[in-house]
């Protein structure tokens, strides 16, 4: 059972990233094994666009929203 505090840290991450609390824990996982077996920069890059991907399907359904634009722009920065 996952503690009530990370819990909260999760949704919170999902909410302000505004993907579903799954995306995320899907996310660290990936990142996670990342960091532990690296598996070299195309295995990095598949899994950075598979990431972006979500923000870029928002932006192509929702149009041009500022909020989603700042918050693509923040992911594409710490992604580097």
């Amino acid at each position: 059972m996952m503690p009530v505090k990370l819990l909260a840290e999760i949704d919170r991450m999902a909410q302000e990233k505004r993907i579903n609390r799954s995306q995320v824990i899907q996310n660290a996982v990936q990142l996670y094994i990342m960091e532990k077996n690296p598996s070299g920069l195309q295995e990095k890059l598949r899994v950075g666009y598979q990431i972006m991907a979500e923000l870029n399907l928002k932006l192509a359904e929702e149009g041009n929203d500022e909020e989603i634009l700042a918050d693509y722009e923040r992911q594409l920065a710490e992604a580097e």
